[in-house]
């Protein structure tokens, strides 16, 4: 039901459900995975399917791309106003949640926590099993280092990480 309520959005808005894949990633990564290489790499499809993507949202204005201010040969790519309130519209997770918490409701003793647990970490040992980076919260990252002014600095890169940066996913993360 949700997926025949998504796709009939879709052909509304003349996509495809891989670009609004690819709006959705861009829509949780934080600032270092805002790349095309990084959607490529989440989505797990080619370069061209991912070019060809995201030449489409690019065109219909869901996305803009700006070159990285310090190397020119990196790419960003933002949600536009619109392709934010295409991914509200668009993406069920509250109802997910509400189900999720339902479903998981006094089930002969059940603990949704403890479940959702372990299935994250049946989830990071596959990824581990096939190769597959885990594109983890920040927050949740070895390299996340929390300063003694409370500010957060990204320890692989070196650089200052935001409260909205540490919320959002990265290709760099690692457990």
């Amino acid at each position: 039901m949700i997926r025949n309520e998504t796709r009939a959005c879709l052909v509304e808005h003349g996509l495809q459900p891989v670009q609004l894949e690819a709006l959705y990633y861009l829509s949780m990564c934080n600032r270092f995975s805002d790349t095309p290489k990084a959607v490529t790499e989440y989505l797990g499809l080619t370069k061209g399917t991912v070019s060809q993507s995201l030449k489409v949202l690019e065109s219909k204005g869901y996305v803009n791309k700006t070159l990285d201010p310090s190397d020119k040969r990196i790419t960003h790519i933002a949600l536009t106003a619109q392709g934010k309130a295409l991914i509200a519209k668009t993406q069920p997770s509250q109802l997910l949640k509400n189900v999720w918490a339902k479903a998981t409701l006094n089930q002969n003793g059940l603990d949704g926590d403890v479940l959702q647990q372990q299935l994250e970490s049946l989830l990071l040992t596959l990824q581990q099993q096939n190769q597959c980076k885990s594109f983890g919260v920040c927050k949740t990252c070895k390299h996340n280092q929390t300063l003694t002014d409370g500010t957060h600095l990204c320890g692989l890169t070196q650089l200052a990480l935001s409260e909205t940066d540490i919320q959002k996913i990265c290709i760099e993360h690692s457990k």
